[in-house]
């Protein structure tokens, strides 16, 4: 989107990719159908992006969801929203829009070079790179950086250039998984016979205050989990990940708060645990009266005391409400984005780096974070625009 953006102005623009060709890690995300962005209202949408939303915010005012809609269907690619708001190419693939992009690039006159790794700058200040044909020295008006955080190395984006812009006084936070799985302690029985298995139709918070009853500042979300041999996956850890991580940090342990049954009031609840049973096993009963087996039953063992377990009135809340006490995340390598990164602070309004300047950032790359659906890849192709906007003002 740089490139782009720098060649439709009159720019003589090269591209490196470290890869052997361009595009890796967006193909990827097209696997399960390029989620480009999302159909929301624009407060909303702009608050996924948490305490970073002013400063995406500025990306967006001049390329959000609609331009970026817009600009697919400049490329021949039609897309639609689905049923939970996000917006696909009708094709639901990455690679027509990519190609169609590359040749666009192609007829701009961007000269695309592969298998080019930037490994920083020599002692005159040129930029130097890693080639099949040995290490070549480059000198260039100006600079933007694109370089992606740290998850799924093996694409490109392997968080190398960290210390390189550290060393040269660049602020920058460090990486962290985003938008990836936890880990739990589950016992062996737990993982026998659960792992694998979905946990739908339920909601999840990160509660922010210490008493089990309160939803002071708790954002319940509704979706699935699946549960993994060493603890979750799914959409709905994803969406709350920043706030398990902040949990992790802070004192080594996050809590996930889990409403197994979100379409029934805890007083409903309450009444169905506490009907008598008779000479039905529990399990059995909240089966039969909550229609809770399964993946959610055994989840309900897992996390619950024995003592929890067999008092109906403890039983009910942890229904609505249960702790499931997570230990760690998964590497960084296997999220699906990353958090940290180059800081605001390090930055001009134009993304240029105050150290070095000339030299812009856009991207994963920048500190920010924000959960699926659509809403990584849209402040991604608005930061590219930015940078190069702001690449074409200093160059003026």
């Amino acid at each position: 989107m740089a490139a782009e953006t720098l060649a439709a102005s009159g720019a003589r623009v090269d591209l490196y990719d470290a890869m052997p060709s361009v595009g890796r890690k967006f193909l990827l995300a097209g696997r399960g159908g390029l989620n480009l962005t999302h159909g929301e209202p624009l407060p909303a949408f702009l608050s996924r992006y948490r305490e970073q939303a002013p400063w995406v915010e500025s990306w967006l005012a001049d390329f959000g969801p609609q331009a970026l809609r817009d600009w697919a269907h400049g490329l021949g690619v039609d897309t639609f929203v689905g049923t939970s708001g996000r917006i696909f190419p009708a094709e639901m693939k990455a690679a027509p829009l990519l190609r169609a992009w590359l040749r666009r690039l192609r007829e701009q006159g961007v000269r695309i070079h592969s298998r080019h790794r930037w490994t920083g700058w020599d002692e005159s200040g040129l930029l130097r790179f890693a080639t099949p044909a040995g290490e070549t020295h480059l000198k260039a008006d100006v600079v933007i950086l694109a370089l992606g955080g740290g998850s799924w190395s093996r694409l490109g984006s392997d968080g190398a250039w960290v210390p390189m812009l550290a060393e040269k006084g660049v602020d920058v936070a460090p990486l962290w998984p985003a938008n990836c799985g936890f880990q739990a302690d589950w016992s062996a029985h737990f993982q026998e016979r659960h792992a694998g298995e979905p946990l739908k139709s339920i909601a999840a918070c990160v509660l922010k205050t210490v008493s089990p009853d309160s939803d002071a500042d708790a954002s319940w979300q509704r979706g699935e989990l699946m549960l993994t041999q060493d603890g979750l996956e799914g959409g709905l850890v994803y969406a709350l990940s920043a706030d398990l991580r902040r949990a992790l940090e802070q004192t080594g342990e996050a809590v996930l708060t889990i409403d197994l049954l979100p379409d029934r009031d805890a007083a409903w609840v309450a009444e169905q645990v506490t009907y008598p049973r008779g000479a039905k096993s529990l399990s059995s009963h909240l089966r039969s009266r909550l229609n809770l087996h399964g993946a959610k039953a055994g989840l309900l063992r897992e996390c619950l005391s024995r003592d929890d377990y067999a008092d109906p009135a403890r039983l009910a809340a942890a229904i609505k409400r249960l702790p499931v006490r997570l230990t760690g995340m998964r590497p960084i390598d296997e999220a699906i984005s990353t958090a940290g990164g180059v800081r605001p602070q390090a930055m001009d309004e134009r993304l240029m780096l105050h150290t070095l300047p000339g030299v812009f950032c856009a991207g994963e790359m920048l500190d920010w974070d924000a959960p699926t659906g659509g809403y990584l890849l849209t402040a991604c192709f608005a930061a590219g625009r930015a940078a190069a906007k702001g690449a074409l003002a200093w160059l003026n």
